[in-house]
């Protein structure tokens, strides 16, 4: 699937090892797209991340910047209150 997910970024155009810098606590955590699929489709919502990639592809590059910049942000407020996530 993760293959699938990064041809699909790679169709629109979209480095899937292109990166987001999050600003967390003055501590710069940056995530790669492909780190940030590779994250949710070790989890139990999977599908549901399946779901709204595929509806974000339907958008412009903009939508689909936008939807992997909460995903990460999502990622990095997790870890905040649980261990299982490991950063990069």
């Amino acid at each position: 699937m993760l293959e699938k997910c990064k041809q699909s970024l790679l169709d629109k155009n979209i480095n899937p090892i292109s990166s987001i810098e999050y600003d967390i606590n003055g501590k710069i955590h940056v995530l790669s797209l492909e780190w940030i699929i590779s994250a949710y489709l070790q989890t139990e919502k999977k599908e549901f991340f399946i779901e709204l990639f595929n509806k974000a592809l339907e958008g412009s590059q903009n939508d689909i910047e936008l939807f992997f910049q909460q995903m990460g942000q999502l990622i990095l407020m997790s870890q905040l209150s649980s261990e299982e996530i490991h950063l990069p």
